[in-house]
């Protein structure tokens, strides 16, 4: 088995757990900072978001995978494991992505003030090369699907920061 067709193999697990991994990771994120909570309730929000979303992700990946074989399984396919895992570890890896900043000012305290920028900055690097990475091994367009992907997350971001913001608002 050649590389190429064993990177496409797993492509759509590494997409679908990396893209949703940094999207609902960033969305906690700016939704804890449109309700102006602190970073210690943003890294336990994330990282519950990581473990619980990333085996969510995980286990309906299994469970889809392995329906599909049930349904037809004279046909050759991915194993059910081997996706779940792959979709697990990328919304895991990536996923962690925007909470790395935080994580960072936990031990060093100058970068407290531009937590939310590098989470930005860096949620947005790692959905362009996602998109990139998706578009060229799917012999697509890179840039057209880097921009698809970031402007996915922008829009995630966007309503979750106004939800967290206008819950909020209600409560104070």
């Amino acid at each position: 088995m050649s590389w190429k067709r064993e990177e496409r193999k797993y492509l759509p697990e590494f997409v679908y757990g990396g893209t949703d991994g940094s999207i609902t990771t960033f969305a906690v994120v700016t939704g804890a900072i449109g309700a102006s909570l602190s970073s210690s309730i943003i890294l336990i929000l994330g990282f519950a978001n990581l473990l619980a979303d990333g085996f969510s992700m995980a286990v309906s990946n299994y469970l889809s995978t392995k329906s599909q074989k049930d349904i037809s399984p004279s046909k050759k396919g991915k194993l059910p494991i081997k996706t779940a895992m792959a979709t697990f570890a990328s919304f895991v890896a990536i996923g962690f992505i925007p909470l790395l900043s935080f994580v960072l000012a936990a031990f060093i305290p100058q970068l407290i003030p531009l937590q939310f920028t590098l989470s930005f900055i860096l949620t947005a690097i790692a959905l362009i090369i996602i998109g990139s990475a998706k578009g060229i091994i799917s012999k697509k367009s890179p840039i057209k699907s880097s921009v698809e992907t970031l402007l996915i997350g922008g829009v995630a971001a966007l309503l979750a920061f106004a939800a967290g913001y206008f819950i909020n608002y209600l409560l104070a």
